[in-house]
Protein backbone atom coordinates (compact mmCIF):
# COMPACT_ATOMS: atom_id res chain seq x y z
CA UNK A 1 0.00 0.00 0.00
CA UNK A 2 1.44 3.28 -0.79
CA UNK A 3 2.31 5.56 2.26
CA UNK A 4 1.04 8.84 0.82
CA UNK A 5 -2.31 6.99 0.24
CA UNK A 6 -2.33 5.81 4.12
CA UNK A 7 -1.26 9.19 5.08
CA UNK A 8 -4.16 11.09 3.94
CA UNK A 9 -6.82 8.68 5.23
CA UNK A 10 -5.20 8.48 8.58
CA UNK A 11 -6.73 11.50 11.02
CA UNK A 12 -6.42 12.78 14.15
CA UNK A 13 -9.55 12.04 16.45
CA UNK A 14 -10.77 12.84 20.01
CA UNK A 15 -12.47 10.50 22.11
CA UNK A 16 -14.34 10.80 25.23
CA UNK A 17 -14.68 7.64 27.28
CA UNK A 18 -17.38 7.46 30.05
CA UNK A 19 -16.55 4.73 32.61
CA UNK A 20 -18.74 4.30 35.92
CA UNK A 21 -17.10 5.76 38.88
CA UNK A 22 -16.22 3.26 40.91
CA UNK A 23 -13.30 3.23 38.08
CA UNK A 24 -11.49 6.03 40.03
CA UNK A 25 -10.13 2.73 42.31
CA UNK A 26 -8.46 1.03 39.15
CA UNK A 27 -7.86 4.38 37.23
CA UNK A 28 -4.94 2.68 35.51
CA UNK A 29 -7.18 -0.15 34.57
CA UNK A 30 -9.64 2.28 32.95
CA UNK A 31 -6.88 3.97 30.56
CA UNK A 32 -5.34 0.53 30.16
CA UNK A 33 -9.13 -0.84 28.46
CA UNK A 34 -9.29 2.34 26.29
CA UNK A 35 -5.49 1.79 24.98
CA UNK A 36 -6.89 -2.16 24.62
CA UNK A 37 -9.87 -0.69 22.48
CA UNK A 38 -7.92 1.89 20.18
CA UNK A 39 -4.94 -0.69 20.11
CA UNK A 40 -7.09 -3.54 18.89
CA UNK A 41 -8.01 -0.96 15.37
CA UNK A 42 -4.28 0.39 14.80
CA UNK A 43 -4.99 3.50 15.97
CA UNK A 44 -1.41 5.53 17.01
CA UNK A 45 -1.90 6.59 20.90
CA UNK A 46 -1.04 10.54 21.35
CA UNK A 47 -2.30 11.25 24.38
CA UNK A 48 -4.79 9.70 27.25
CA UNK A 49 -5.90 11.02 30.56
CA UNK A 50 -8.31 11.45 33.26
CA UNK A 51 -10.20 14.55 32.15
CA UNK A 52 -13.20 14.85 35.17
CA UNK A 53 -14.87 13.02 37.29
CA UNK A 54 -18.66 14.44 37.50
CA UNK A 55 -22.26 14.17 38.58
CA UNK A 56 -24.27 12.73 35.23
CA UNK A 57 -27.38 14.52 34.18
CA UNK A 58 -29.05 11.43 34.25
CA UNK A 59 -28.88 7.99 35.60
CA UNK A 60 -26.85 5.92 32.70
CA UNK A 61 -27.00 1.84 33.96
CA UNK A 62 -27.83 2.84 37.90
CA UNK A 63 -24.96 5.34 37.55
CA UNK A 64 -25.06 8.93 39.14
CA UNK A 65 -21.27 9.76 38.93
CA UNK A 66 -19.01 8.81 36.17
CA UNK A 67 -15.36 9.42 35.32
CA UNK A 68 -14.50 10.95 31.96
CA UNK A 69 -11.58 9.81 30.01
CA UNK A 70 -10.27 11.61 26.83
CA UNK A 71 -8.36 10.53 24.10
CA UNK A 72 -6.31 11.75 21.19
CA UNK A 73 -4.96 9.38 18.51
CA UNK A 74 -4.71 8.68 15.10
CA UNK A 75 -6.54 6.19 13.06
CA UNK A 76 -7.70 5.33 9.58
CA UNK A 77 -10.74 6.79 9.12
CA UNK A 78 -11.98 3.65 7.95
CA UNK A 79 -11.13 1.80 11.43
CA UNK A 80 -13.56 3.98 13.36
CA UNK A 81 -16.49 1.93 12.87
CA UNK A 82 -14.55 -1.14 14.60
CA UNK A 83 -14.05 1.31 17.23
CA UNK A 84 -17.37 2.34 17.65
CA UNK A 85 -18.49 -1.42 17.80
CA UNK A 86 -15.80 -2.31 20.94
CA UNK A 87 -17.26 0.59 22.66
CA UNK A 88 -20.52 0.05 22.55
CA UNK A 89 -20.31 -3.79 23.38
CA UNK A 90 -17.49 -2.97 26.05
CA UNK A 91 -19.37 -4.00 30.01
CA UNK A 92 -16.98 -1.04 31.51
CA UNK A 93 -17.95 1.76 29.41
CA UNK A 94 -21.16 3.17 30.21
CA UNK A 95 -20.59 6.17 27.06
CA UNK A 96 -17.80 7.00 24.17
CA UNK A 97 -17.98 9.74 21.16
CA UNK A 98 -15.04 10.21 18.76
CA UNK A 99 -15.16 13.14 16.89
CA UNK A 100 -12.24 14.02 14.09
CA UNK A 101 -10.07 16.54 15.73
CA UNK A 102 -8.57 18.43 12.69
CA UNK A 103 -8.49 21.59 14.47
CA UNK A 104 -5.75 21.10 17.07
CA UNK A 105 -2.28 21.77 17.01
CA UNK A 106 0.04 18.44 17.35
CA UNK A 107 1.14 20.01 20.68
CA UNK A 108 -2.57 20.08 21.75
CA UNK A 109 -3.03 16.12 20.95
CA UNK A 110 -0.01 15.38 22.89
CA UNK A 111 -1.31 17.20 25.87
CA UNK A 112 1.60 15.45 27.76
CA UNK A 113 0.92 17.75 31.09
CA UNK A 114 -2.56 15.94 31.39
CA UNK A 115 -1.33 12.31 30.45
CA UNK A 116 1.26 13.10 33.25
CA UNK A 117 -1.08 14.32 36.32
CA UNK A 118 -2.88 11.37 34.95
CA UNK A 119 -0.67 9.07 35.42
CA UNK A 120 0.91 10.26 38.89
CA UNK A 121 -3.26 9.98 39.78
CA UNK A 122 -3.34 6.24 38.60
CA UNK A 123 0.34 5.70 40.49
CA UNK A 124 -1.20 7.01 43.89
CA UNK A 125 -4.57 4.90 43.65
CA UNK A 126 -2.25 2.14 43.34
CA UNK A 127 -3.86 -0.88 44.66
CA UNK A 128 -4.13 -1.07 49.01
CA UNK A 129 -1.06 -2.33 50.15
CA UNK A 130 1.13 -0.95 47.72
CA UNK A 131 3.46 1.95 48.25
CA UNK A 132 3.94 4.40 46.10
CA UNK A 133 7.12 4.80 44.28
CA UNK A 134 9.21 7.72 45.00
CA UNK A 135 9.35 10.51 43.16
CA UNK A 136 12.98 11.20 41.93
CA UNK A 137 13.67 14.75 41.59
Amino acid sequence: MDATITAERTRPYEGMFLFPQSATADLQGALDHVKEILGRSGAEILSIAKWDERRLAYDIKGNKRGVYVLAFFRVLSTKLAGIERDCNLSEKLLRSMVTRADHLTEEQLRNAEAMQRTADEARLRGAPGEEPEPEVV
